[in-house]
């Protein structure tokens, strides 16, 4: 079963609590560390895949084209 962002983000906060509780020994810690970089990037990438996905609509020629948002803000 392929991990989810959801998933990965539940891990995530796990080990932050035990990296935040200093009970653990110094080897561990490490370990955890390592492992949370991991799923920061895996993260990461889900969401830079999300956000690519969402900024491209279907153009009525039936093209893709790149969805920006106007700011149309006034000062």
């Amino acid at each position: 079963m392929e991990k989810t962002f959801e998933t990965a983000l539940k891990e995530l906060e796990v080990i932050i609590k035990e990296l935040e509780s200093g009970t653990i020994e110094l080897e561990q810690a490490i370990t955890k560390y390592t492992e949370a970089m991991g799923l920061v990037k895996f993260c990461s990438d889900k969401l830079t895949a999300a956000t690519d996905q969402v900024n491209k609509t279907i153009a009525e020629n039936g093209e893709l084209q790149v969805f920006e948002i106007q700011d149309d803000v006034k000062e």
